[in-house]
C-alpha cells in the first residue's frame, strides 16, 4: 500500500516535468560527482603511508612484534584506499565500444574487495589475539601507546574525509569503514597499553582486540552483503521495485508493464529497462522524456530505457511472463 501511494504521488508530479525540458539532460543532479574524493584519497593515502613508515621504524627500534604486525595491517589499509581510489577513477572514464557502460561497475567490485579485505584482516587479528590469550606476552607500554595514539589521529582524520559520502556511495563506504576500523584498532591498543601499565595484566590486549574485531565485523557485514547484492544485479536497497512498477502502470495509456529490470551500474548510478504495453501506439518523445525525468526525480534512477509495445496478439513479446529473463 505504501508503495502504491508513493507511486501515486510520483504520478501526480509527472505532469510538472512537462514545463522543464532543460532538466532532462542533468543526469547526475542526485549525487555530487565522484571526483570530489580525489583529494580525500590523496591525503588519506599519504597520511597512511607515512604512518606505516613510522610504525615499521618504531618496531625496529623497540623490537616490538606487535608494532610490526600493526604496520603490516596498516599497509592493507593503504591497499584498501588504493582499490577504492582506483575504482573511483575508473567509474568516471567514458564508455568504449567494448565496455559500453564504461567501467562504472568497478566501484561495486572495489566495495566487495574492500569488505573481503577487512574480513580477512579481522580474521588475522582474531588469530593473533587468541594466541596471545593462550600465552600473554609483555608489551612495551609507553612506545606502543604513543605510536598507536598517532594511529588513532591519522585513521580518524582519514575516515572523516570519507564520512560525507558513505551513505550515498558503497565504494566510499568501504574506504570509510576501513579507516574507521583502523582507528578503533589503534584506540584498542592505546587502551590496552594504559591498562597494562596500570595493572600489569597482559591479557587486556587480546581481549580488547577481540571486542574491536566483533564491532568491525558487525559493521563490515552490511557492506559485504550490499556489495554482493549489487554485484549480482539486485535492485539497490533504496529503491522499492513495486513502487516503480505501479508508478509505470499508472502512466496515461499504459495497459501493462513487463520485463522490468532495475540494477546498479555503479555504486552511485542505477539503470532501468522496461516494456510498456500501450494499445493506442507510441506516445512520442515527450512522454519518454517526462517518464525518465520522473523516475530520476522520485527513485534516483538515472539511466532509463523504455520499449513501447501495442500488445498485438499476432506478435506477442516473449519476455512478457515475469519468470522469463
Amino acid at each position: 500500500m505504501a508503495a502504491h501511494s508513493h507511486a501515486h504521488s510520483a504520478h501526480a508530479h509527472a505532469h510538472d516535468f512537462q514545463q522543464d525540458h532543460s532538466a532532462h539532460h542533468h543526469h547526475h543532479h542526485h549525487h555530487p560527482p565522484p571526483d570530489n574524493y580525489r583529494r580525500a584519497f590523496l591525503i588519506g593515502t599519504l597520511l597512511n603511508v607515512s604512518f606505516v613508515v613510522i610504525e615499521a621504524g618504531a618496531s625496529f627500534l623497540t623490537g616490538s612484534l606487535a608494532l610490526l604486525a600493526d604496520a603490516g595491517h596498516n599497509l592493507s589499509d593503504v591497499l584498501g584506499l588504493l582499490i577504492a581510489w582506483g575504482a573511483n577513477y575508473l567509474s568516471r572514464l567514458p564508455p568504449t565500444q567494448r565496455y559500453t557502460y564504461g567501467f562504472r561497475r568497478s566501484s561495486i567490485l572495489a566495495a566487495l574487495l574492500n569488505a573481503l579485505l577487512l574480513m580477512l584482516a579481522m580474521g588475522g587479528i582474531t588469530w593473533e589475539a587468541v594466541n596471545r590469550l593462550a600465552a600473554p606476552s609483555p608489551i612495551a607500554g609507553g612506545i606502543l601507546i604513543a605510536v598507536a595514539g598517532v594511529g588513532v589521529v591519522i585513521n580518524t582524520l582519514t575516515a572523516l574525509l570519507f564520512q560525507a559520502g558513505r551513505d550515498r556511495d558503497l565504494n566510499i563506504r568501504g574506504a570509510f569503514l576501513h579507516m574507521a576500523a583502523d582507528a578503533l584498532v589503534s584506540l584498542g591498543v592505546v587502551l590496552a597499553g594504559i591498562a597494562i601499565l596500570l595493572t600489569g595484566w597482559y591479557w587486556f590486549d587480546p581481549v580488547i582486540s577481540l571486542i574491536i574485531v566483533a564491532v568491525v565485523v558487525w559493521g563490515t557485514w552490511d557492506l559485504l552483503k550490499d556489495a554482493l547484492k549489487l554485484a549480482l544485479d539486485a535492485v539497490p536497497t533504496h529503491i522499492e521495485p513495486l513502487a516503480v512498477r505501479s508508478f509505470l502502470a499508472e502512466l496515461p495509456q499504459v495497459e501493462r508493464v513487463h520485463d522490468l529490470h532495475i540494477w546498479a551500474m555503479s555504486t552511485t548510478q542505477t539503470a532501468l529497462t522496461v516494456h510498456l504495453v500501450m494499445p493506442t501506439g507510441h506516445p512520442g518523445d515527450r512522454f519518454l522524456a517526462d517518464t525518465s525525468q520522473a523516475l530520476r526525480q522520485h527513485f534516483g534512477i538515472e539511466h532509463v530505457t523504455i520499449q513501447v509495445e501495442t500488445g498485438d496478439p499476432d506478435h506477442p513479446c516473449h519476455l512478457e511472463p515475469d519468470h522469463q529473463v
